[in-house]
């Protein structure tokens, strides 16, 4: 995290430099007006006899109040742009580094808690950084030049004695920020809970309402929200004593400038010009000493939060074994597993054992299995969402782990089950948003997956938009948009993970026909449940416990009477014709 920081600063480093440059002129103008004014109430004694001294003083004062007005327009637009873009910067190598994760970091990360890294994390740190090259730049240089005006231009012993109350806010502040750690750290984990919570109910809104749960929902979400809350609370109760701490002393700086100042000014050591001066170099310590305790605040805000980002940022990621140059290698589709075994991390089960398969480029492999037996884990294993140990899968003759992840998944075309479809239109769903395939080969790929007549009759076509995970379509029309997308692919390989389940027996089988005309010349793999979806395959495996219990053609299957032919008896009441036939 620390490395993705830095080169984003880096990106605006010329900027950052000028940006600090110009809060420096902008402080030395802001110690000028106390000093011109002081002048100007020296020269009152003695009007007539000093007017053009006075009437020089306020021109220049004018002066000196339009170049600040420039020069603050023109570093807070320097402030905002290097702010924001270093908020999207950070945002957009945490995107990139969920996007390369491996699947076994991500799967045990709740949504909630990842929309609290893109929202409430990175904002933390956008935040604290800004404050830094603002404010953290601004108290630099208030304290070092006004400092110096103070004790050059009216009295050392003055200034000494004023800036003793700040010594003392600092040691408050050094004491009250541990709370402030603590209680936010809390408040944090509470919102994460609280997001969660949300991001889940929403996901299970028609489960919700078919059983009548609003009310318990609601329930539990008040819990949760108060729990935040009074967190929340907590954290400005604390965070305002900061600021009401940092505010007396202040105070008292006033009252010691006053008092020994009026002093000095009786015993002729300082005017009473001088001692105006003073008081208006005072006035620049009032932003600086309360923006301290929010900077500290801010910065152990943003400790925690770069932790948590930290954490993600150091999980393990796929990783790329061949250059970039070698993506377009075109595989043929020559699979071979021999012996493999797997388990998934943190789990002592074997979810695979000793499973060992040969299939040629052009053949069709069925699989079909009780639920949990596998069948998913070995595509999984297939497309290398899991590490495997060298030697265990082959693709043309070559190790999957020696075949680069982007030229192994380019020529993979993996239907899965869960049907996932983007809140955006039907034709950047199918075309997974890439700009390379044409509208005319999209919609013929409608054509192939059956389900272009219904999107013709739709508003928009194939530009219509659907709600979130293809709510507003049906489970069949989910089934075949996304199968659409294979039939568009031009993949060495194609897996279909128990992608027919929701369609009826006539669109299933008119569906099948085009899979097999799209298949001729390359591998395909096809799970199911159905006897009918696989019972041609060119070779058909049965999965149980991990494990191949059986393997043939269908016609072999049956006279083993095993659990094959224990399923198509389940199904031969509802004979369907093969795909194949």
């Amino acid at each position: 995290m620390k490395k993705v920081i830095i080169e984003a600063l880096k990106g605006y480093r010329w900027k950052i430099l000028l940006q600090v440059i110009l809060l420096a002129f902008n402080t030395y103008l802001l110690t000028c007006p106390p000093l011109i004014i002081g002048r100007i109430i020296d020269n009152l004694y003695d009007i007539e006899a000093n007017k053009q001294i006075i009437l020089n003083n306020t021109y220049y004062l004018l002066g000196i109040c339009a170049v600040y007005l420039v020069v603050r327009l023109a570093w807070k637009y320097l402030e905002t742009y290097i702010s924001r873009g270093f908020e999207r910067d950070i945002k957009e190598k945490l995107f990139e580094r969920f996007l390369k994760l491996k699947v076994k970091e991500i799967q045990n990360i709740k949504n909630g808690e990842i929309m609290s890294y893109f929202v409430k994390d990175t904002n933390e740190i956008r935040s604290t950084v800004y404050r830094i090259l603002s404010h953290g730049t601004r108290i630099v240089f208030i304290f070092i030049i006004a400092t110096f005006q103070m004790a050059r231009g009216v009295n050392l012993n003055l200034t000494l004695a004023t800036l003793c109350p700040i010594v003392i806010a600092f040691f408050l502040v050094i004491k009250i920020k541990k709370y402030v750690e603590i209680n936010f750290k809390k408040a944090q984990d509470s919102f994460t809970e609280l997001s969660e919570y949300i991001q889940e109910s929403t996901d299970s809104i028609r489960t919700t309402k078919a059983y009548s749960c609003e009310g318990s929902q609601l329930k539990n979400f008040i819990i949760k929200n108060r729990k935040v809350r009074q967190n929340d609370n907590t954290v400005d109760v604390f965070s305002n004593l900061l600021t009401v701490s940092v505010d007396i002393c202040f105070g008292l700086c006033y009252a010691i400038a006053f008092i020994y100042g009026a002093h000095l000014v009786l015993e002729g050591r300082i005017t009473v010009g001088e001692l105006v001066t003073f008081n208006g170099y005072i006035a620049l310590f009032v932003n600086p000493v309360q923006w301290m305790p929010n900077l500290i605040a801010r910065w152990k805000r943003a400790q925690i939060s770069y932790e948590r980002l930290d954490k993600v940022f150091s999980l393990e990621r796929e990783k790329i074994t061949i250059e970039k140059n070698t993506k377009q290698e075109r595989l043929e589709g020559n699979i071979s597993i021999k012996n493999l075994s797997f388990h998934y991390p943190g789990m002592l089960d074997s979810a695979l054992e000793n499973i060992t398969i040969n299939i040629k480029k052009g053949e069709t492999l069925g699989i079909i299995g009780t639920i949990g037996s596998g069948k998913t884990t070995l595509m999984n294993l297939l497309t290398k969402l899991y590490n495997i140990p060298d030697g265990k899968i082959m693709i043309d003759g070559k190790d999957i782990n020696d075949i680069d992840i982007e030229v192994l998944r380019e020529n993979i075309c993996y239907i899965t089950q869960d049907n996932f479809l983007f809140s955006s239109t039907l034709k950047e769903n199918i075309s997974l948003f890439k700009e390379e395939y044409k509208e005319e080969q999209i919609k013929e790929s409608t054509k192939k997956a059956v389900i272009y007549e219904e999107i013709s009759q739709m508003p928009e076509g194939i530009k219509t938009k659907i709600g979130e995970r293809g709510a507003d379509l049906s489970g069949g029309q989910k089934q075949r948009v996304v199968i659409s997308r294979a039939f568009l692919k031009n993949s060495s390989i194609i897996i279909f993970d128990d992608t027919f389940s929701a369609l009826d027996n006539r669109t299933s089988q008119e569906l099948l026909q085009n899979i097999k005309e799209l298949t001729e010349d390359k591998t395909c793999i096809i799970i199911s449940n159905k006897i009918a979806d696989v019972k041609q395959s060119d070779k058909i495996i049965v999965l149980c416990n991990g494990k191949i219990v059986e393997q043939g053609i269908h016609d072999e299957l049956i006279e083993n009477h095993g659990i094959y032919q224990e399923f198509f008896e389940q199904q031969s009441t509802k004979a369907e014709p093969s795909f194949l036939d």
